[in-house]
C-alpha cells in the first residue's frame, strides 16, 4: 500500500452529518476524520444530502432506492464498481471531487461535487482520500469558521411513515437527519 505522503492523499472515513447553527440559520456539513491521525474535514451541503449521508450511516432502509443507492445500483448492474472517492481540488471555492470507477473496460475518473460522491462512497463502501492541500486548506480557513459554530438543537433522522398520521404535513416530512452528538468541538 503506498504512503499517503507519496501520494499527496490523505486516507478519510465519512463520520457523520452535523447541523451549526448560527443565529436562525442551520448549516449542515459532512464530517471526515483521518484513518491514521486527528485531522477532520468539514464540508458544507445541501439538506438533502446531509440527511442522506444521514440515513445511510444509520443503515435505514427504504422503500424504494435513494438516488444514491440507485447510483451504486447501477454502477454493479454494469458490472462496475467504485474504486476510491479522492476530493482532490477547490473549484471556485467549492470542494470538488474524482470517482474512480472500474469496470470491463478499464478504469475511468469521473467528476463529482463531493456530497455526492461522499454519499456513493458510503453506499458502496468505498475507500475515501483528501488531497493535502484539501486538508490544510480546511484547518486554515474554513476550521476557524466550523470551530464557531454552535450545535443546533437535535434532530433524529426518520422515514416518513414513522409519523403519525395527524400531525401536520410539515412535521411529517423527515428532518434534517444530522447529528449533534459533539456539537461544535
Amino acid at each position: 500500500m503506498t504512503a499517503a505522503t507519496e501520494t499527496g492523499l490523505v486516507p478519510m472515513r465519512v463520520s457523520k452529518a452535523v447541523g451549526l447553527q448560527n443565529g436562525d440559520e442551520i448549516f449542515e456539513y459532512i464530517v471526515l476524520e483521518e484513518r491514521d491521525g486527528d485531522r477532520r474535514l468539514a464540508i458544507q451541503v445541501g439538506h438533502a444530502e446531509a440527511f442522506a449521508l444521514a440515513a445511510s450511516l444509520q443503515s435505514l432502509g427504504w422503500n424504494r432506492p435513494t438516488t444514491y443507492e440507485f447510483t451504486g445500483a447501477l454502477v454493479r448492474s454494469l458490472g462496475h464498481r467504485v474504486r476510491e472517492v479522492r476530493m482532490d481540488r477547490i473549484v471556485d471555492g467549492a470542494y470538488a471531487a474524482t470517482v474512480e470507477v472500474e469496470g470491463l473496460q478499464g478504469t475511468a475518473l469521473v467528476d463529482a461535487r463531493c456530497s455526492d460522491a461522499l454519499n456513493l462512497a458510503v453506499i458502496a463502501d468505498t475507500p475515501v482520500m483528501a488531497s493535502v492541500e484539501m486538508v490544510a486548506e480546511f484547518i486554515g480557513r474554513q476550521g476557524r469558521r466550523f470551530r464557531r459554530g454552535r450545535a443546533a438543537p437535535p434532530r433524529s433522522c426518520r422515514r416518513p411513515d414513522d409519523h403519525p398520521q395527524n400531525e401536520p404535513v410539515a412535521q411529517q416530512l423527515p428532518c434534517a437527519g444530522i447529528d449533534q452528538s459533539e456539537g461544535a468541538s
